[in-house]
């Protein structure tokens, strides 16, 4: 079976004694692609690094909700002159945060906008973040789908039944993590169980949210196979379907080469 984790924070500190270690146990387990995701200017030249550095990794590029009001003039100009390298295959994380609140909601939207605009002019897919925002995402993604369908996925999927449904009408993908397993999130499991396998993709979002057993310890790419295990348990399928789906989805939608 072939595994891709489609979101990753490998350039985290968290990973810097060991970053070399951890992708060879992922390529092991059979995790052939990580998509490592930059959150700032300095995180996103970090992943770039690490994508001409190892054939099994690319590189997501953008601005994290979390950190638009930290940004010094000139970081959006020079991530998206970091767009052309190559094996950058999308643009992101990008959306709304409503729990943190580290930033204004009126400049997260702005960078939000920029993000969707950036990915149809370089016809790339974009990843967004909603955390404790989803009518505000939603309006923001409505607004864009006016236009055309969207190409873009649902980073760490955690919404509700009708905003996936409307996520999905627009042509969103969605992806789920680590949180589909922990014992409590039986709505989660559930949703995870109605929703078009076509559409759905895995990740762990490493270093955080390990799933079980491994919850509250750091989390790697290795362990996407223990969602991908649970969404096939869930959804009453073999891993093995849910390997070759959710590997043949994100191909598909990152433009990834077969064979990485």
């Amino acid at each position: 079976m072939e595994w891709i984790d489609t979101h990753c924070h490998l350039d985290e500190e968290s990973f810097t004694q060991d970053c070399a270690e951890t992708i060879q146990r992922a390529v092991d387990a059979g995790v052939k692609t990580m998509l490592a995701v930059g959150i700032t200017l300095d995180s996103c030249r970090r992943v770039v690094e690490l994508a001409e550095r190892y054939p099994s990794v690319y590189a997501i590029l953008g601005l994290h909700p979390n950190y638009v009001s930290a940004a010094q003039p000139g970081d959006w100009d020079q991530i998206v002159a970091l767009m052309r390298t190559p094996k950058v295959v999308g643009v992101g994380e990008t959306g709304l945060d409503k729990y943190w609140d580290y930033a204004p909601i009126e400049l997260q939207r702005d960078y939000f906008d920029r993000h969707i605009e950036l990915s149809r002019q370089l016809d790339l897919p974009f990843v967004v973040h909603c955390r404790e925002a989803e009518p505000e995402t939603l309006e923001v993604l409505r607004m864009h789908a006016a236009t055309g369908p969207l190409r873009g996925l649902m980073h760490a999927f955690c919404g509700t039944a009708e905003t996936a449904a409307a996520c999905l009408e627009m042509g969103m993908h969605l992806s789920f993590g680590g949180m589909i397993t922990f014992k409590k999130n039986d709505a989660q499991r559930e949703l995870s169980a109605t929703l078009p396998l076509d559409r759905l993709l895995v990740e762990t979002d490493s270093p955080y949210l390990a799933p079980t057993p491994f919850r509250g310890k750091r989390n790697e790419p290795a362990h996407v196979r223990l969602t991908a295990a649970c969404l096939a348990e869930t959804r009453g399928v073999s891993k093995e379907d849910v390997a070759a789906a959710t590997t043949r989805n994100a191909r598909l939608l990152f433009r990834l080469p077969v064979g990485d």
